[in-house]
């Protein structure tokens, strides 16, 4: 999908209805949630560290990030949504993160109030920078992008900082620097989740990540708060993870993989999603087309 139609899809669609928006990390799990009828897929700074072997401290580049993303723009007719962390640096370094995003083809990203070196947002340690410094990045996101629909979203990490009045009282400041949405992070209860809504009506995001420190609650529960972005970041690559460590347990204790089988995606079924058929097609009418071609030179060649 086009980047500027994929921002005005995602726009649209918020519109009219709550989504639920599953963190991928390669194509073929985007091409899975496509499959599947899901409205957007998200790049989840957790899950793309870790497919890499790294921790999510902030260890990832703006570069490595902008074509992660540019692979699954590619892959899918989706809007996709990136975690943007801290946005690489300060305000002119967020200018920079925007525009790379944007024309990597996403629909939009989130950048975060936490202090470099990052951490994991349901984990204890974190520090933010001042609510200015917050401020001034999403006022350079906002003007570095280039097409209006891009969605600029701010993450608040205050709740297990200062508190969930705090939280409140940043997100109010982002929104008045221009964000586009919120994403309260790490509240802890249903009763917090209901108490933010209330208290920031806006475009909002909750993160129903596993093992951390929000409970997970269903998805029409949160949207009768009034959330319009439920994101499960890390869900598919734990699920696809542990599977993969119990079949690694299961060759090494057996010496073959044959009551594996039935787990697996099938030959066709993968193929399907990599559009195998459709690349062999084209081939063969590319190999079988007649054409002539002509070459009419425009002086002698010179000895």
């Amino acid at each position: 999908m086009a980047a500027k139609n994929a921002t005005r899809k995602l726009r649209e669609t918020l519109k009219h209805q709550a989504i639920q928006v599953p963190g991928v990390w390669d194509a073929v799990s985007a091409r899975l949630a496509e499959r599947l009828g899901f409205a957007a897929v998200y790049i989840s700074g957790a899950a793309f560290s870790a497919s890499l072997g790294l921790p999510d401290v902030g260890l990832v580049t703006l570069t490595e990030l902008a074509e992660k993303t540019r692979q699954l723009c590619l892959a899918v007719n989706l809007p996709v949504l990136v975690d943007a962390d801290t946005g690489f640096g300060e305000a002119v370094n967020v200018e920079r993160t925007v525009r790379l995003l944007e024309q990597a083809g996403a629909a939009g990203l989130h950048l975060e109030d936490q202090e470099l070196p990052k951490r994991c947002g349901h984990l204890s340690g974190k520090r933010l920078v001042p609510v200015a410094v917050m401020v001034q990045k999403i006022r350079a996101a906002v003007a570095a992008r280039r097409n209006g629909d891009f969605l600029i979203l701010a993450r608040t990490d205050a709740r297990g900082v200062e508190g969930l009045d705090s939280a409140i009282q940043r997100a109010r400041a982002y929104l008045q620097a221009g964000a586009d949405g919120i994403f309260p992070e790490a509240l802890e209860s249903l009763e917090e989740f209901a108490t933010f809504a209330r208290a920031v009506p806006a475009l909002l995001v909750a993160n129903m990540t596993e093992f951390g420190k929000s409970p997970l609650l269903d998805f029409a529960t949160l949207v009768g708060l009034g959330y319009r972005i439920v994101l499960y970041p890390v869900t598919l690559a734990r699920l696809a993870w542990k599977a993969a460590e119990e079949g690694l347990r299961y060759l090494q204790q057996h010496g073959q993989q044959r009551e594996l089988v039935p787990k697996m995606l099938t030959r066709q079924e993968l193929y399907d999603l990599l559009g195998y058929h459709d690349y062999e097609e084209r081939d063969r009418q590319y190999f079988t087309a007649s054409f002539t071609a002509t070459f009419t030179p425009t002086q002698e060649p010179s000895e």
